[in-house]
């Protein structure tokens, strides 16, 4: 399913060529039918002798309309430039031919059109020339010429034949299973409800399939798809596609959104792009320039920041950044279009190279200018590394999405891109560049560092204080620490986190403290010390390093006993369910001649813990 757009100049023929190709008069307005004039967008369908349908898109040609043309020029496979053989070339024939051409249509063809209005032989030469020396230099430059009289119908069998040339040798549409559709009609058919239609990218449609309209985010279900006026159960990447939708009403749905499925694609308002301002534009372009921008089916206001250039003349291209006013969907490779708003004017147009910068670029910055243009030409590895660079962390695929590169194709290049280390694979599914691990890497060794100083005689800091302060979600903390264990970076025990050469060491006079209260629990290892007494003899600190290097072993908030002597109380409790299957409190404190508040905080934390079952006023082994 391919999709030709005409161009041209107004009254040159371009709808009366469509009706007389498909057979369906695209002026669909009444406005349109009562001034003879294309003010928005028309379409016809055309089967080719080879059995192929094409989609034919009628824009206005009118300088007053031009901004309705750019919204269906850009997602065509083919151009038909329109141009009258009684006029030849005219100024919006130069409007449309340099918007063709900053959209890098790949092919296209000229109709030479009302060739019945002309009969005299030199003066189609002279046109022809005249064609032909506007055509150089622009992705037209070897296009055929066709003579053509729709009135008479002479010359429509050339043009649909080399029509199919140029689409036989065209590959078809990539399918990234990503499909967006940049609407250009909205409206609601009485029991269907709201359709919409656009020329689809990047991936199917399939009747069910759950929808999202970007930017707004409201979300529906595909009812039905046409293409072609046929219904169909699936929409290919390239087709005209009309899609019944339900959820949404089209009060709600306005031209210039994108038709995607849930969670693909993140709406932007920043864009880093190459742009280049066309040699007959009537002034330089200037930083913070006001501009309209074009891209899919939307337009918006933006704001032009030139990077690596203090203005820019005509002719000339340059690195910009665009801040929009509205947000929009756009994704790597897309081509745009710049207009100034008043005087109305197109300036010229290139391509997105990262529609997600990480933010407001410094604009003499020789590291930034390098980085897009590492980006905007590099190989799938360079553009894979970029992609990484921007996510931060991604899947892979995630990345070949980012990069717009095939999926095959990027994942042979992660695996080099692993196996040379340019690349770390954390778990299965995600990966990070060899810089950005580092990175995080050092960051979580700084702050276990700082912990660790700040603490010296905690055991680590804090599993979720680290992930906060690191700002970074579960999955990828996890699968970092789980990595940093792996290369023996950091030991992670019992929800802590420390250095591998951290060690818990006491001042002297910490020491004297310590070994004072320890002699206090070897004199009564069963009638310890109360924690608030520990605490008040030791210090909280000293205390909570004990506890922490396993000298003691807290049983409740209250109570404490040494390591050595709560690992006996333990033993002589399960010795004593083997031999009589069950324990009662006054049976524990006499076994260990302790008192009754002992014993008790004992037997609820062995509870705790599962050591011990409670049944009535006994305990059984569990």
């Amino acid at each position: 399913m391919r999709v030709i757009g005409t161009a041209g100049h107004v009254d040159h023929g371009k709808s009366a060529l469509v009706a007389a190709l498909t057979g369906t008069h695209p002026d669909r307005l009444k406005e349109e039918r009562e001034r003879e004039m294309t003010i928005d967008l028309g379409f016809g369908w055309l089967t080719l002798p080879d059995g192929e349908e094409v989609g034919i898109i009628d824009v206005p040609g009118h300088r007053d309309f031009i901004e309705n043309m750019l919204a269906g020029i850009g997602g065509i496979d083919a151009a038909i430039l329109v141009i009258a053989a009684d006029e030849g070339v005219m100024p919006q024939t130069r409007e449309h031919l340099a918007i063709l051409d900053l959209l890098q249509i790949p092919s296209g063809l000229i109709a030479l059109t009302k060739t019945d209005l002309v009969q005299d032989p030199a003066w189609l030469g002279l046109v022809t020339r005249d064609i032909q020396l506007a055509l150089a230099n622009t992705s037209l430059r070897d296009a055929p010429i066709i003579p053509v009289s729709a009135k008479t119908g002479d010359g429509l069998n050339p043009l649909i034949s080399n029509l199919q040339f140029l689409l036989q040798n065209k590959s078809p549409r990539p399918n990234l299973s990503r499909p967006r559709l940049p609407v250009d009609r909205v409206f609601s058919m009485a029991g269907f409800g709201t359709v919409v239609t656009g020329t689809l990218n990047d991936g199917t449609l399939s009747v069910g399939d759950e929808i999202e309209i970007l930017p707004s985010g409201l979300r529906g279900r595909v009812r039905g798809l046409q293409t072609h006026k046929k219904k169909e159960e699936h929409a290919v990447p390239g087709s005209r596609t009309a899609v019944n939708i339900s959820g949404v009403n089209a009060e709600q749905i306005r031209r210039g959104e994108v038709l995607a499925k849930p969670n693909q694609y993140q709406p932007t308002r920043r864009l880093d792009a190459r742009f280049r301002l066309l040699a007959d534009a009537s002034a330089a372009l200037q930083h913070n320039d006001e501009v309209k921008f074009f891209i899919g089916a939307s337009e918006t206001i933006g704001i032009v920041r030139l990077l690596g250039v203090e203005q820019l003349a005509p002719s000339e291209d340059a690195w910009i950044q665009l801040e929009l006013r509205e947000p929009i969907v756009a994704v790597r490779g897309d081509r745009y279009i710049l207009r100034r708003p008043s005087p109305s004017e197109t300036l010229g147009g290139g391509s997105i190279v990262d529609p997600h910068p990480s933010g407001r670029h410094k604009r003499m910055d020789e590291s930034v200018l390098a980085s897009l243009e590492l980006m905007a030409g590099g190989s799938p590895s360079e553009m894979l590394m970029q992609a990484a660079l921007a996510l931060g962390v991604g899947t892979k695929r995630e990345l070949a999405e980012r990069a717009r590169v095939n999926e095959s194709i990027a994942e042979a290049a992660i695996e080099t891109l692993i196996a040379d280390g340019s690349l770390i694979a954390l778990g299965e599914s995600l990966v990070i560049t060899l810089s950005q691990w580092e990175d995080l890497r050092d960051k979580a060794i700084e702050q276990v560092a700082a912990h660790h100083k700040n603490f010296p005689l905690r055991r680590g800091m804090p599993r979720e204080e680290l992930k906060s302060k690191l700002k970074l979600d579960a999955r990828l903390f996890n699968l970092l620490i789980t990595n940093y264990e792996l290369h023996n970076l950091l030991i992670h025990s019992a929800g802590f986190l420390a250095l591998p050469s951290h060690k818990v060491i006491f001042s002297v006079a910490q020491q004297i403290k310590v070994d004072a209260l320890l002699n206090r629990f070897a004199s009564a290892p069963f009638a310890t010390p109360s924690v608030k007494e520990c605490v008040a003899e030791a210090g909280e600190d000293v205390f909570v390093a004990l506890a922490d290097t396993g000298a003691v072993r807290l049983v409740s908030p209250e109570v404490v006993f040494r390591t050595a002597d709560y690992e006996s109380l333990v033993a002589g409790i399960k010795s004593a369910l083997l031999e009589r299957g069950q324990i009662s409190l006054a049976e524990v404190r006499d076994l260990f001649g302790t008192s009754r508040k002992y014993a008790q905080a004992l037997l609820e934390h062995l509870d705790s813990i599962g050591v011990t079952v409670r049944d009535g006023d006994v305990r059984r082994g569990k």
